[in-house]
């Protein structure tokens, strides 16, 4: 079957909807405007002699021109290569080399690092977006329909290569239309108005929440970058109705002087992934009269992939609740068979919102894709009634004297310590029990914790051989430019005995 234009049906069905809004700028496109927008980019692009399959890498900031480029590259059946530009040259280099884009597209922001990257990078086409490049004079009409199938890559998005080279995770129109029919099943209304912050070269830029609500008819109002404060004041001047973050977007929200003093009337709810809500967090979130749930998902099982209803997350802390509709969802032992009710296994999925491979790299695509299964690499239980918990990484487990330790369970204990801001936990060597978890904790603002208080926090909440054996106090944890903490680096740290920064 070949690949139905979708925004085309949205300004032909709601041609004066808004469809996105600049939070920035205020500048309004309707789906007709975005639509007419998106076949330009087609036309020139394609007059560029850009076709099915191939590569449009695109350097950029959120802007409603990265949507209408991202529709664009659609339309042509071509793929969009969305470049982290929190990268530095070193870094997107390989991306670049392996990926082969027929072309880069850029902000003038960037031009430094596109300067850095042309003596290494042979391409064909190096293009300044906001200068002059005839896009404009493109027609604003597309007779012509997409030109592949459904199982046909729209994207690659790179994963932050915490263990190793970054992977480019091919995303196909029919993974991103069953993806969004996943949250659109679970509780998503073209009637919403939906705030967007995340960049595109994230998952959760285009595939959490974006292409769901306009492949719905909703509004997608779009932030430049991430500011817990302006996010704020957006929600009450645009009504926004769901808001999506991870739980440090939430901590620095809950801290903003605004927080107490923003109209949130509007929101339906707000929900949170990425990692694991700290309790107390929740409490605030609830304490403010607003809905939460809880979400879980993959860059390449399609991003919405679990959810925690909101009438269960006082009864089921720490749950990710359940599937979400078009996904199959295992825990299994080291042979792929079913672990019983309670125990710890690696999570495993199928569904067709998952991808079918990773950018020419057979070797991580056989050890991903077996039998028709995503293995996740994250370990997960199951509880009585069916509702799963995910217990940590698999390459995060550790052993401590025989026994297994999952970092997640222990950092969701210390999470809940009202002075830990956020804490990540990591293995350390130890003569006698083999390793042991070293907590490593950012304290709140203001906070005087030692690491005697928190290791006795632990006393009657985990069993012996869980409990951390030191506390080391940061500032900030490193993190990647994706923002998943660098453990490797943590454990590098503290087992060389490298002296600990002071907190702030």
């Amino acid at each position: 079957m070949r690949v139905i234009d979708f925004l085309a049906k949205r300004a032909l069905y709601s041609p004066e909807k808004i469809a996105l809004v600049e939070n920035e700028t205020g500048r309004r496109l309707s789906y007709f405007e975005l639509n007419a927008e998106a076949n330009r980019w087609a036309n020139y692009l394609e007059s560029l002699g850009v076709g099915p399959g191939d590569r449009v890498a695109v350097l950029a900031g959120n802007s409603a021109r990265i949507i209408a480029l991202f529709y664009g590259v659609m339309k042509l059946g071509a793929i969009f290569l969305p470049l982290n530009f929190r990268l530095e040259p070193p870094e997107l280099v390989p991306v670049l080399r392996e990926a082969e884009p027929a072309l880069l597209l850029y902000s003038r922001e960037f031009a430094g690092t596109v300067d850095a990257l042309r003596p290494e990078v042979r391409l064909p086409r190096w293009i300044d977006y906001d200068g002059e490049t005839g896009v404009e004079r493109c027609p604003a009409v597309r007779a012509a329909a997409i030109p592949v199938e459904y199982d046909a890559p729209v994207m690659i998005i790179y994963t932050s290569g915490t263990t190793g080279k970054p992977k480019g995770a091919v995303l196909s129109h029919r993974m991103t239309f069953w993806n969004s029919l996943n949250f659109i099943v679970r509780d998503l209304l073209a009637t919403d108005t939906v705030l967007v912050h995340t960049p595109m070269f994230y998952t959760g830029g285009l595939n959490v929440i974006t292409i769901p609500s306009m492949l719905i008819g909703g509004t997608v109002v779009l932030m430049r970058c991430w500011n817990a404060d302006e996010a704020l004041r957006a929600i009450e001047r645009e009504r926004i109705t769901i808001f999506f973050g991870v739980p440090t977007q939430f901590l620095m929200w809950l801290d903003s002087p605004l927080f107490e003093k923003t109209d949130l009337s509007s929101l339906r709810y707000v929900i949170s992934g990425g990692a694991p809500m700290p309790w107390p967090l929740i409490e605030r979130i609830l304490a403010r009269g607003l809905v939460y749930r809880q979400g879980f998902g993959l860059t390449e099982v399609g991003v919405n992939c679990f959810a925690l209803e909101a009438r269960d997350v006082l009864r089921k802390p720490g749950s990710i609740g359940f599937p979400n509709f078009c996904i199959e969802a295992r825990v299994v032992d080291e042979d792929d068979r079913d672990v019983p009710t309670g125990e710890v296994g690696e999570l495993v999925m199928r569904t067709p919102a998952m991808i079918d491979a990773y950018w020419r790299n057979p070797e991580a695509t056989a050890a991903a894709l077996r039998n028709g299964w995503f293995h996740t690499g994250d370990l997960a239980r199951v509880d009585e009634e069916g509702y799963f918990y995910i217990a940590g990484r698999k390459k995060d487990m550790f052993i401590s004297g025989g026994e297994n330790v999952y970092p997640a369970e222990v950092e969701q204990v210390l999470a809940n310590h009202p002075q830990v801001a956020e804490v990540t936990v990591v293995p350390v060597p130890h003569e006698k029990w083999g390793e042991v978890g070293c907590a490593v904790v950012v304290p709140r603002a203001g906070a005087s914790l030692t690491e005697q208080e928190l290791i006795g926090f632990c006393h009657g909440k985990l069993a012996r051989y869980k409990i951390p054996k030191s506390v080391r106090f940061l500032s900030e944890l490193p993190r990647t430019h994706s923002g998943k903490v660098q453990k490797e680096e943590l454990k590098r740290r503290f087992a060389e005995g490298a002296s600990p920064t002071a907190a702030a």
